[in-house]
């Protein structure tokens, strides 16, 4: 039986606690808005060891970045946090959504916004998820400065290969393409990378030695290996939560990113989505700054219905 003590209408409900979802709290905190933040403290960072390409925090921590964040979000006496996971949410015919969590605890709010963020999904390779956020990493911008004009590894195959060979080759000129099995690629693209220095690596991977997370060499089935630094991999993700779409009939975009106009909202009025769950630019500054649009874009919605 749900729990009904608890049930106390909020402006926002924020379902996801990271930078995305603490920027629109705090725009709506200082707007004196009623919120509640559930977190399942699960940030696709989580082993990250710094932080980069962000003002003010550049080589910070994640989890310091989160930290402070928190302390100051939660400084706004309108603003709570409760560390636990959502597992249904449904739209009541008074038009408020209602909030069920693994507790069976219910809250309810006028509006609600889902910054819950992508799940990677670690390749079945061994040493792979222990380097990853590590030494094995998404993002050149976040981290190929402290990895750059060292040996690299680009795992990847197909078009995706061509386009992260054409992407690194700018932070590094010892580059080795690792397409993990046979190369799919064009003439035109093998021609281009090998031209440039490239060294294509069609062996099967077997595994990846390491020191904490630190890549030292990439072993092949064949018992060869390469000696590298870092890796940058193309990985396939997924949402971190499904309930947008498949409780409430938010659309996804053709990539499976929650779809949002400009100002984070959704196609249901009253449900906005910030964050890595909206878009590829996987970032805290991108992620901050679309949560600070979507808590003044909330504040304005729920200004005009009070209002009319």
């Amino acid at each position: 039986m749900q729990s009904i003590d608890m049930i106390k209408v909020k402006d926002v409900i924020i379902i996801g606690g990271s930078y995305a979802g603490l920027s629109a709290a705090m725009a709506l905190g200082r707007s004196h808005r009623h919120v509640l933040i559930v977190d399942s403290g699960t940030p696709c960072n989580k082993q990250t060891p710094n932080a980069h390409n962000f003002l003010t925090n550049d080589g910070t921590p994640p989890a310091e970045i989160r930290a402070l964040s928190l302390q100051q979000v939660l400084a706004y006496p309108t603003i709570q946090l409760i560390p636990t996971l959502v597992v249904n949410t449904k739209r009541l015919e008074n038009q408020l959504f209602e909030v069920t969590t693994s507790e069976n605890k219910v809250y309810r709010a006028r509006k609600i916004l889902f910054a819950t963020g992508r799940k990677d999904i670690m390749l079945p390779i061994d040493g792979f998820a222990a380097c990853w956020g590590v030494s094995v990493l998404h993002c050149p911008y976040c981290h190929g400065y402290e990895v750059s004009r060292q040996p690299l590894g680009l795992l990847a195959n197909g078009d995706n290969a061509y386009e992260l060979c054409r992407l690194i080759q700018n932070w590094s000129k010892e580059l080795v393409l690792l397409t993990n099995g046979k190369a799919n690629l064009t003439l035109e693209q093998r021609m281009w990378i090998e031209s440039v220095g490239i060294v294509i690596r069609e062996e099967n991977i077997e595994r990846l030695i390491h020191h904490n997370g630190l890549l030292q060499k990439v072993i092949f089935t064949d018992n060869s290996f390469v000696n590298l630094s870092a890796i940058f991999a193309r990985i396939d993700s997924e949402p971190q939560c499904s309930i947008p779409e498949d409780q409430l009939g938010c659309q996804l975009t053709d990539q499976g990113y929650l779809e949002v106009n400009s100002f984070m909202q959704t196609n249901i009025a009253g449900i906005y989505g910030a964050g890595d769950n909206t878009t590829m630019f996987r970032s805290l500054a991108v992620a901050v700054g679309a949560g600070t649009v979507a808590g003044a874009m909330l504040n304005k919605e729920l200004i005009e219905d009070d209002l009319g």
